[in-house]
């Protein structure tokens, strides 16, 4: 069974005493800006899926075992945060995992936040994206993806919690307000 956390406060203070950290959620949804933010106030090693594991230059995406080997690596590491969803290797990330931040906005809130990601990085590259993945606009298959998250995703996501890491905390993080609210407490400006 998950073992979601009831309060920030309770998720706070785990996370201040957190050595490995997931930020998993559906695109747009503000995960790359809370896990810098997280990054740099506790000194975890940030390491982006999208850029360090998933994607080489000019959006080739690199073989699965790759990924994976890439990923072990990662995690025999003591410290990092890995910002990133893909639940195809919850099954290695979750066990080494201390606390998961699961940011889990509205539909809306992730279709605006790959607009405005779009509108403000369109034609170049973002911090959290490998070398020469320049910014696109959102097209249907990616729009999809977010529309049908909840329904398509978030099942998988708590499966592979149970599956894999039922004693690892996960903290739902659901509206602007609860991430203020989180970084706020561990003494971080939103």
């Amino acid at each position: 069974m998950v073992h979601y956390l009831q309060s920030v406060e309770d998720a706070a203070d785990i996370l201040r005493s957190s050595q490995r950290v997931m930020v998993v959620g559906c695109s747009g949804g503000g995960k790359s800006t809370l896990s810098m933010k997280l990054c740099h106030r506790f000194g975890f090693q940030f390491v982006s899926l999208d850029r360090d594991i998933f994607w080489l230059p000019g959006w080739q995406k690199r073989t699965r075992s790759q990924q994976r080997n890439i990923i072990e690596d990662k995690i025999s590491q003591e410290r990092w945060l890995m910002d990133g969803s893909n639940p195809s290797s919850f099954d290695l990330r979750l066990p080494r995992t201390d606390l998961v931040l699961w940011v889990r906005m509205p539909r809306w809130l992730c279709l605006l936040g790959v607009y405005r990601r779009a509108f403000h990085n369109l034609g170049k590259t973002r911090i959290d994206m490998a070398p020469g993945c320049v910014e696109k606009w959102p097209d249907r298959d990616f729009l999809t993806y977010i529309w049908n998250f909840e329904r398509k995703h978030a099942p998988i996501f708590i499966r592979n919690f149970d599956l894999y890491g039922p004693q690892v905390p996960v903290f739902v993080l659901k509206s602007r307000r609860d991430v203020a609210r989180l970084l706020d407490l561990v003494g971080v400006q939103a």
